[in-house]
């Protein structure tokens, strides 16, 4: 038996044989080219009849997998009616280099500026663009893409595989994925996780063709792939399989169920998201709303500040996919470990105590209004709210507000239709938050505890930090006191409070969140419904007493 270890992209137990998948790569037999205008017209050629196969597949996924994975590849087509990319391939060939080399320089010029990101999301889709690159290109050269013809289902390896590649396949032959390179989070990842498929990806060198062929087991969680698996793995892995199968069922039975106690408290169960990529795990997992849609990513994805418009139809789309649930999109949190080259921020020796979130909208207020008039246009199309992070002061919440009436007097004014009873609330991720919450709470809806920040601050040790990773602990007496502190405050108020940090998702505090009084957790979408068979199972009335006397008075 040979074991290979790479990263789980998308959990679940699969076995079968191993096939290779080799793509024909496209070569550049001349890089130089006399006449710029004839190949400009080559790549212009090439630039629309990739279009018109990027329709053709969105159309294909549309039908076999779902809307919002078919989105990507609509967004793929909009990539080559970037002006920004088109003028950078129009300004290579004008060089003097052929159309070819004009789109491969061009590709590099954006893994480089990407590269300089150093954020896994970035990372991400810098493989996004290769993979349209990569179309242009080859039929720039005449390289029809390889057909994957297979007789039987199988695990499909490959050095790589673009999300093109993958969702032209059958899904009824595909059993699993796994790849030498790639990212967890890229849209490959995605798209098996969406799927259903188990996927491996960052398997390494290991990973070899001399493999095709052999039966092989994989578990898509912890990234093993045992190639001719002996007697103990097989067992291990088809046991563990069998548990998972019924954990699904028994998940599934939870679906369209409310998230209420035996006694008959309710704890709303919503999902984080970083994009719309995400919505359909949401939809997937039944999660009730949105509770934390990271505006970020739209920043971080961009090489200048994204557009009015652009933030409009990103929020637009997930106010309409949600169908009327909640959905609190947390304005652009830059900073700290999310830094943008072109927000040409100070170098700071403590970024995550420095200008970031909050802080840059109110330093920087062309920036956050174009934000605010994105995210009140998008209220008219769904049940949006608006999340502050990073508060600390009364003042700053005031000075928030009267932004906001601001942006809604000029949306008047224009004739542009918003919801002016559109939600506000701020994240509480400072101790001075919390214990400013009773004043706060009269200035908004609701509250979301940021408990990675919280418990970093409150006990002033870096949450990225390796070295003190044992020190680090998020189940600290005093963070939970916080919670329960702004919990109390939040009630007295009229208004709720939930959490939407990593803490949300820890099944060993559900009836401690309960006791304390928290009216929402927001999770990953895998979360939900593990999360909602915690809260279903629990009766906390006759343990709440016993929950806070412990935590207030443990000593009595």
């Amino acid at each position: 038996m040979i074991r290979i270890y790479g990263k789980g992209a998308s959990k679940g137990i699969t076995e079968g044989t191993l096939y290779f998948f080799r793509r024909s790569e496209p070569l550049i037999e001349k890089k130089y080219a006399p006449d710029s205008e004839a190949e400009l017209a080559r790549f212009e050629a090439a630039r629309q009849l990739a279009m018109q196969q990027l329709s053709a597949l969105y159309h294909k996924v549309l039908e076999q997998v779902s809307e919002g994975t078919a989105a990507l590849f609509e967004a793929y087509r909009m990539m080559l009616e970037d002006d920004d990319y088109i003028q950078t391939v129009r300004e290579n060939i004008f060089t003097g280099i052929c159309a070819e080399a004009a789109v491969q320089e061009t590709y590099r010029t954006f893994e480089r500026r990407f590269s300089l990101i150093d954020n896994d999301y970035m990372n991400a889709r810098i493989a996004d663009i290769k993979d349209v690159s990569d179309r242009v290109l080859r039929i720039l050269c005449g390289v029809q893409p390889k057909e994957i013809v297979m007789e039987e289902p199988v695990i499909l390896a490959a050095e790589d595989l673009s999300p093109s590649e993958l969702a032209q396949l059958d899904p009824n032959c595909i059993l699993g994925v796994v790849t030498a390179g790639g990212e967890m989070y890229s849209h490959t990842a995605i798209l098996a996780r969406t799927m259903g498929v188990p996927a491996i990806v960052r398997a390494g060198k290991r990973l070899t063709d001399l493999y095709e062929g052999k039966y092989v087991m994989m578990d898509g969680q912890t990234g093993e792939l045992a190639i001719e698996p002996d007697g103990l793995t097989t067992r291990r892995l088809k046991k563990k399989q069998a548990k998972e199968r019924a954990m699904k069922e028994l998940m599934d039975r939870l679906k369209g169920k409310p998230d209420v106690t035996v006694d008959g408290q309710t704890m709303h169960v919503y999902c984080n998201i970083s994009s719309p990529d995400d919505l359909d795990a949401v939809v997937a997992n039944d999660g009730a709303g949105i509770g934390l849609f990271r505006s970020e990513f739209l920043y971080l994805q961009e090489r200048t500040f994204p557009t009015e418009e652009q933030q409009f139809r990103a929020y637009r789309a997930v106010a309409e996919r949600m169908n009327g649930k909640r959905v609190i999109i947390r304005t652009a949190d830059i900073g700290a470990d999310k830094q943008v080259g072109y927000f040409r921020l100070d170098k700071e020796p403590n970024p995550a105590m420095g200008m970031r979130a909050i802080r840059i909208g109110l330093s920087r207020p062309e920036i956050f209004k174009t934000q605010l008039r994105a995210l009140y246009r998008a209220s008219a199309y769904g049940k949006i709210a608006i999340l502050f992070p990073m508060i600390a002061s009364l003042w700053e919440v005031q000075e928030v507000k009267r932004q906001c009436k601001a942006v809604q007097a000029e949306l008047t004014a224009e004739g542009i239709p918003f919801n002016p009873d559109t939600e506000l609330g701020i994240m509480l991720e400072t101790p001075a938050a919390v214990l400013m919450s009773d004043q706060l709470a009269r200035e908004v809806d609701f509250f979301s505890v940021g408990t990675n920040d919280l418990t970093q601050f409150t006990l002033a040790i870096d949450r990225q930090s390796y070295t003190l990773a044992r020190f680090f602990d998020a189940h600290h007496p005093s963070v939970l006191r916080m919670i329960h502190l702004a919990a109390e405050n939040a009630h007295c108020a009229g208004i709720w409070l939930g959490i939407c940090g990593e803490l949300a998702a820890d099944i060993s505090l559900t009836e401690t969140f309960l006791a304390l009084g928290v009216d929402e957790l927001s999770v990953s979408p895998p979360s939900v419904l593990p999360l909602r068979s915690a809260i279903r199972s629990t009766t906390i009335g006759e343990k709440r007493d016993q929950i806070l006397k412990s935590l207030w008075n443990p000593t009595a």
